[in-house]
């Protein structure tokens, strides 16, 4: 081989090394751009953005120093149990938090509801309660003008919410279905009469929870008990309640007295008639010193305080957006100032509380196997793991309210089989049929 030949050789063998050495190289850079750059950009995306989000949401929730709770009550406040619970309320809420100032307006009617709430508010009122729904939903027209203020309303039957507006009411049938099961121990005739106001699903609702009592006692102790209602047409008007009430123990045979209106007529009848009166939404006798215990079997208390702290403590955290429907029973509860500790509703009479709340004299009259029932289910609703409406089935009377998209159920429908838990929404807004074998006076 020729010393050119050999040369040439030897250059072809290193050109093709400096060739081969080359070519990874520009490989390697292509993969380290191609993968680099779209990580890179894909990960400041997405991280920066919800840290964002996370800022905005903790520079809202502004906590607040102090808080003012006006109630608009739609009538008087001394002498009444609906308004006067309201009241007593707003008292232990200032009476707890001392940040917390309660205001009010007695007597309201839906035209002044607006002017005096717009008067409150500049005054420094931030929270503003309208203590009935017709009193609470003109509340709603205004909310938007005032978005840092907590406006709230009772149900009835509508169900409206917005951001600021608030709807509430306590879970009250849990302790009437406890007050059915001791007035279908009571009775004697088996005819037991209710004073109400008029059809709304409220009424309905609450009707409900005493009915089924009743029905429970009766199916327990082997009894054939009817259960009277005759409509008012308000809720407060004394006279035409005395004269039902009357007309359900001359003509009807009622033992036992109570009612869906906010008059002590139908007390003074039971007084005068000497027969049982079970009461409603205060403890009459132990509050108002109203009768005593020899007429009133039993009574009720709401305290619609537990209700209000959770909208005042929410109002001082600073939340934006507070839960819009509360809806609380005997599992909830609150410590009042002086340590006591009560649940949204219970049974209570003469100061007394659960089962010590029926009347001394009653007592004798009812059976161990009722007492003892009254005792169990009071105690597991408490730990809320029992509930009337959702043991029973509801079976329509083909009696109730009609409303707009809503038609009474045919008698003998059922609506919700037993052991079905209904909603919240359902129950405050769309339960507007009676129970079937309950007896609606014309």
């Amino acid at each position: 081989m020729s010393k050119k030949f050999s040369l040439f050789l030897v250059t072809l063998m290193v050109a093709s090394l400096l060739l081969a050495a080359c070519q990874p190289q520009v490989v390697e850079k292509t993969v380290v751009t191609t993968v680099e750059v779209p990580v890179v950009t894909e990960v400041v995306t997405t991280v920066e953005v919800p840290m964002e989000v996370v800022k905005t949401v903790e520079v809202e929730k502004e906590v607040k120093e102090s808080a003012v709770l006006a109630i608009e009550h739609f009538s008087i406040i001394e002498g009444t149990t609906w308004s006067g619970a309201q009241d007593r309320a707003g008292k232990r809420i200032a009476e707890k938090y001392p940040n917390v100032q309660y205001v009010n307006r007695e007597e309201i009617t839906p035209d002044l509801v607006v002017p005096y709430a717009e008067e409150m508010i500049a005054q420094g009122a931030n929270i503003v309660v309208g203590n009935a729904e017709h009193i609470g939903l003109p509340l709603l027209d205004i909310a938007d003008k005032y978005p840092d203020v907590y406006f709230m309303s009772v149900i009835a039957s509508d169900l409206t919410t917005k951001r600021n507006y608030i709807r509430y009411f306590p879970k009250q049938y849990q302790a009437l279905y406890l007050e059915g099961l001791i007035a279908g121990a009571l009775t004697q005739t088996g005819n037991i009469g209710i004073v109400s106001a008029f059809p709304n699903i409220q009424v309905i609702r609450r009707t409900a929870g005493f009915y089924l009592g009743v029905m429970d006692a009766a199916a327990l102790l082997n009894k054939d008990i009817t259960v009277y209602v005759k409509y008012v047409g308000g809720w407060f008007m004394p006279t035409e309640e005395r004269d039902i009430a009357s007309t359900l123990v001359d003509q009807y045979n009622v033992d036992i007295l109570t009612q869906q209106t906010d008059s002590g007529s139908p007390l003074d009848v039971a007084t005068e008639k000497g027969i049982w009166y079970v009461g409603k939404d205060m403890d009459i006798v132990g509050d108002y010193g109203w009768s005593s215990t020899d007429t009133v079997a039993v009574s009720f208390d709401t305290r619609w305080e537990v209700l209000f702290e959770r909208v005042v403590l929410s109002y001082l955290a600073g939340d934006q957006n507070p839960e819009t429907i509360l809806y609380l029973g005997m599992a909830d509860k609150m410590t009042l100032a002086d340590g006591t500790e009560e649940y949204t509703v219970d049974l209570m009479n003469d100061g007394k509380v659960g089962v010590e709340a029926i009347s001394p004299k009653a007592l004798p009259s009812i059976p161990q196997s009722i007492l003892d029932l009254v005792a169990q289910r009071r105690s597991q609703m408490i730990d809320g793991v029992w509930d009337p409406f959702f043991e029973h089935a509801f079976v329509s009377n083909g009696t109730g309210l009609e409303l707009p998209g809503l038609p009474i159920p045919a008698a003998g429908t059922e609506v919700k089989a037993a052991g079905v838990n209904p909603t919240d929404e359902w129950l405050l807004s769309q339960f507007n049929f009676d129970l079937e074998g309950m007896v609606i006076l014309d």
